[in-house]
């Protein structure tokens, strides 16, 4: 079976063979260029993953500044857990950090998350500021609306 049939046939058995294949030094059998785009998407997944939480806890925070008066235990946990997420993903891989000091990268998530508060709040979209009105020490800081 040749490297591409298995990566294209089955992907499982495709790791585990290249896995196979470095552990015992066999380079010449390895597949570089789907390992390449692989580990590629590694990176991608967890940027992801990372604005992921974000956008949650971005719209939580802006559910609660806008209508507190409907906050409940499950927004505060939801905000607990995003927190604690977006600490276990900056735990893991360090160099994420970057990403929530870019001001790019934060107003990205913030417009999905104003979109989100929007629909769940009933309000318009023009409601939200246009800037992600919180500062990343803020978003992150578990007393912050709190």
């Amino acid at each position: 079976m040749s490297k591409a049939t298995s990566y294209d046939q089955d992907f499982l058995l495709w790791t585990q063979q290249q896995a196979e294949y470095l552990k015992k030094g066999y380079w010449a059998e390895l597949d570089v260029e789907h390992l390449v785009e692989e580990l590629e998407a590694l990176g991608r997944s967890e940027q992801k993953e990372l604005g992921s939480y974000l956008q949650l806890l971005l719209m939580h925070l802006l559910k609660c500044q806008y209508q507190p008066e409907r906050r409940t235990k499950s927004w505060d946990n939801t905000l607990s857990n995003c927190r604690d997420q977006i600490q276990d993903c900056l735990e893991d891989t360090p160099s994420l950090q970057r990403f929530l000091q870019d001001p790019l990268w934060i107003q990205k998530y913030y417009r999905r998350a104003c979109r989100d508060a929007a629909k769940e709040t009933q309000k318009s979209v023009e409601n939200f500021p246009t800037e992600c009105p919180f500062i990343i020490e803020q978003i992150l800081d578990p007393s912050f609306l709190a």
